[in-house]
């Protein structure tokens, strides 16, 4: 009884693994919709570009790792999905790239011609500015070199000489009366008042003095406003006229001096020296109010005011001569004609070669 359960047993165990073996070689049956339908993972919201393609990836990995290897119509099925969701990108791709190329070709080209439209804009604004030629040719503007016109320091020259000239009348008062006297022949007591004078050396030299930078100034403005005088630096004209003027009265006073005691004159060229530098001092005195009025008027009113002056000198050089000639006369046996050859040889000749000198001489170097 034994044996023969223990032979059943076996036989058992045979039969089952024959069906086992049988049941592995036959295909399986395919899986019914229900469960497929049951088994259906929700399809994801379609995106659009590379997100959408990974995030379509990333789900279908995962379905594929949750799903059993051995369904093969689920995997057929989700191949299926993804192959038409790239037919979708890239069809839609395709448009895209259709529609940006239609709208490159409607654009025109732009105009190289004409720059920028805001430069464009701008250009066109300066070239209708009807006030300054901004995008035509340059012109040439000719111009001038500014040369300062200031008269401050002529002015502050003039003041001093009139401050210089107070000083002398207030403090030789008495010498400056004399002075006016003799000149004007107001008094018969003229041999006296000329002693008085003549015994004042210190007033006498400082109307000289004055003489010599008014009559300095008076010839520097008629030089500079000549036709050679403009060139010319004023204050060393200036300086040069003052020079001039006292070495002319100075030689003259020393050939008047040295005539007179080679002749055995002296008294007579004593009183001629006293006439001319008499003469001398009242032309320093009134040439002051012309220099005033020839510094500070125009044009027109200079050359009036200069004409005038001239006129003055010219009258005053007459008298000097006119009040020489008696007093001289009566000290020597002295006639017209002579008196005339003296005045020809050392009062005019000396002046027109002088004249003659600078004229030259301004003519070669300006």
């Amino acid at each position: 009884m034994t044996k023969l359960s223990f032979l059943l047993f076996l036989c058992l165990l045979c039969f089952r693994n024959l069906s086992a073996q049988t049941d592995s070689t036959t295909p399986r049956s395919p899986i019914p919709a229900e469960r497929i339908k049951d088994t259906t993972i929700p399809t994801p919201k379609p995106h659009t570009g590379l997100h959408r393609d990974s995030t379509f990836r990333r789900d279908s990995a995962a379905r594929h790792n949750s799903m059993p290897r051995h369904d093969s119509a689920f995997r057929h099925r989700d191949s299926i999905r993804r192959d038409s969701v790239r037919r979708d990108e890239v069809r839609r791709d395709s448009a895209v790239r259709h529609d940006s190329m239609t709208l490159a070709a409607t654009i025109p080209p732009p105009n190289k011609k004409e720059g920028p439209p805001a430069l464009t804009f701008w250009k066109a604004v300066l070239s209708a500015n009807p006030s300054f030629n901004f995008t035509g040719k340059p012109v040439q503007q000719p111009f001038e070199v500014h040369r300062s016109n200031s008269k401050d320091s002529l002015f502050y020259l003039i003041l001093g000489i009139l401050f210089y000239f107070a000083l002398i009348r207030i403090f030789f008062e008495k010498y400056f009366g004399n002075l006016m006297t003799l000149f004007f022949r107001v008094s018969l007591r003229q041999q006296q008042i000329r002693e008085q004078v003549l015994q004042t050396p210190l007033p006498s030299l400082l109307l000289n003095l004055l003489f010599i930078i008014t009559g300095g100034l008076y010839a520097c403005f008629l030089l500079h406003y000549s036709r050679f005088g403009p060139a010319i630096n004023f204050w060393l004209l200036y300086a040069d006229c003052m020079a001039g003027l006292a070495l002319i009265y100075l030689v003259k006073f020393l050939t008047l001096k040295f005539s007179g005691w080679v002749f055995n004159i002296s008294r007579a060229a004593d009183i001629y020296i006293f006439v001319v530098f008499l003469v001398n001092k009242m032309l320093g005195i009134f040439l002051l109010p012309f220099l005033i009025l020839i510094t500070f008027s125009g044009p027109d009113a200079r050359d009036i005011f200069i004409t005038i002056s001239l006129v003055m000198v010219l009258v005053l050089l007459a008298y000097r001569v006119l009040a020489a000639y008696r007093p001289v006369r009566n000290e020597i046996k002295l006639t017209p004609f002579h008196f005339f050859l003296y005045l020809c040889a050392f009062e005019i000749a000396p002046l027109l070669l002088i004249y003659k000198v600078l004229l030259t001489y301004l003519e070669k170097v300006y």
